[in-house]
């Protein structure tokens, strides 16, 4: 089965008033700080570290969302898939009207900002990242639902039974909806495997660790599917792209933290 794609993909705007454009992407982000909000503000973990609403409120918008995953995200995304744009303009950096935001460099973002958080609460910062890691899925879910209708980040050309043809695609060929499978694996899946851990240990540690090991496998196995960044290509082997590389020592680290926790029983 083959699926065009209306011309909405190629500019899927909610609001326009003059230059002023709202587009669906934009709305996934803020609905998925909505949602991520009103999980934590409920979740067992959050409620026995001792946060308020009016605290949750502050580490969602303020810590995870605007200094963790966009600045973080922006930062991240110059270094690693735009550094010669950067080096030849340093101010592109604040271009953020022309997109570019990298889930690597958001996590790093978001780590370095709840520390902070943790410092000025006085709060054990393994536990609030197991609380906070259960959440995650959730917005990631629906930020690739954004990147779908935004037409970009598609897969790679398919010769089998189904596809979409994306018409911001300059070859117009048929692909798989990566977006797509990433909102599933890294979302729905991903929660579940979290939720089903939660359940299981009350340690420190287990959660937050599991969420990097299960993130980086499940993105290392969709990225076989997505056509890598033009600009950049495969990475190594003719076959791993940035995405991939930057999976390893993310799922490295998961299993050190997975190990420092279980030590700690």
């Amino acid at each position: 089965m083959t699926i065009e794609l209306s011309n909405f993909f190629n500019n899927p705007t909610l609001i326009e008033l003059g230059p002023l454009k709202i587009q669906y992407y934009a709305v996934t982000w803020l609905l998925s700080a909505l949602l991520i909000y009103v999980f934590l503000k409920n979740n067992r973990t959050i409620k026995e570290i001792g946060l308020n609403k009016d605290e949750v409120n502050d580490m969602v918008f303020l810590y995870g969302l605007f200094f963790g995953a966009i600045c973080g995200g922006r930062v991240g995304y110059m270094f690693i898939y735009g550094s010669e744009q950067l080096m030849n303009n340093p101010l592109s950096l604040f271009y953020v009207w022309q997109g570019g935001l990298s889930f690597h460099g958001g996590l790093i973002g978001v780590i370095i900002s709840l520390v902070i958080f943790c410092y000025r609460k006085n709060i054990e910062l393994l536990k609030l990242l197991d609380g906070v890691a259960l959440a995650m899925p959730i917005g990631l879910g629906l930020v690739r639902i954004g990147n779908f209708l935004n037409g970009e980040l598609y897969g790679k050309a398919t010769n089998g039974d189904w596809g979409f043809i994306f018409p911001t695609d300059p070859f117009g060929v048929l692909r798989h909806p990566s977006q797509i499978y990433e909102s599933f694996g890294e979302g729905l899946l991903l929660f579940l495997i979290l939720f089903v851990i939660s359940k299981q240990t009350n340690v420190k540690g287990i959660v937050s660790s599991s969420f990097l090991i299960f993130y980086g496998l499940i993105r290392f196995i969709i990225e076989f599917f997505r056509q890598p960044d033009a600009h950049i290509g495969y990475i190594a082997f003719d076959s791993l792209s940035m995405g991939q590389i930057l999976c390893i020592p993310m799922i490295i680290i998961g299993f050190f933290m997975l190990l420092y926790s279980r030590r700690k029983i």
